[in-house]
């Protein structure tokens, strides 16, 4: 078992690890709008989703894997109004790809983020 972490992607703002890879597989941590610096990237839905995807994005590369290798994620959300507009961002950043998925909503995230994301990779 290895921890994945890059500086290009946020720390983990718990005791966790951004990822972990075992046996081939990266699981990644959920990643919420902020930036590696720590801010938040803005107010709105599609700038955090944005950048928890550049996250994401940023983990798995460390890791050796890439989004079209993720064969699950699970999204998180703060409104199901956001819905739409999500999936428009995500399908961006997967094209073609499309690994299994759950979005369930939730009544917060931490720092009062509207979406997070979390997904599992195959190395390679």
């Amino acid at each position: 078992m290895n921890i994945i972490s890059t500086p290009n992607a946020p720390q983990a703002i718990g005791p966790y690890s951004q990822a972990i890879e075992n046996n081939g597989m990266i699981y990644t941590s959920g990643q919420i709008g902020l930036m590696p610096n720590g801010e938040m990237a803005g107010n709105g839905i599609i700038s955090q989703t944005n950048q928890v995807l550049k996250n994401l994005k940023a983990v798995l590369e460390v890791g050796g894997s890439s989004m079209n290798n993720v064969i699950k994620t699970t999204i998180f959300l703060a409104d199901m109004d956001d819905f739409v507009t999500v999936n428009e961002i995500y399908a961006e950043y997967f094209g073609d790809h499309k690994p299994a998925r759950s979005t369930v909503a939730v009544k917060s995230l931490p720092k009062n983020a509207l979406v997070e994301i979390e997904c599992i990779a195959v190395v390679g």
